[in-house]
């Protein structure tokens, strides 16, 4: 995966997940929670972001590890 993620690499990496999954952000590795995701996105000078919705939890330790955090 690129340095720069694209729209274009986002969307390919979820269009084999199930469309009506839940979505949470992973966010970093020192504090392992998970953040919803607003629905709000906003392009600026060739950026696309994408606006957070509040804390969710914890990130779980499987997820964790899987993302090579531990």
């Amino acid at each position: 995966m690129p340095h720069h993620l694209t729209i274009g690499h986002l969307l390919a990496r979820l269009q084999p997940l199930d469309p009506n999954l839940r979505i949470r952000l992973a966010v970093n590795p020192d504090w392992p929670f998970t953040h919803l995701l607003g629905a709000s996105a906003v392009e600026h000078e060739g950026i696309a972001y994408l606006a957070e919705d509040g804390q969710d939890g914890y990130l779980p330790t499987a997820v964790r590890d899987e993302l090579a955090w531990a």
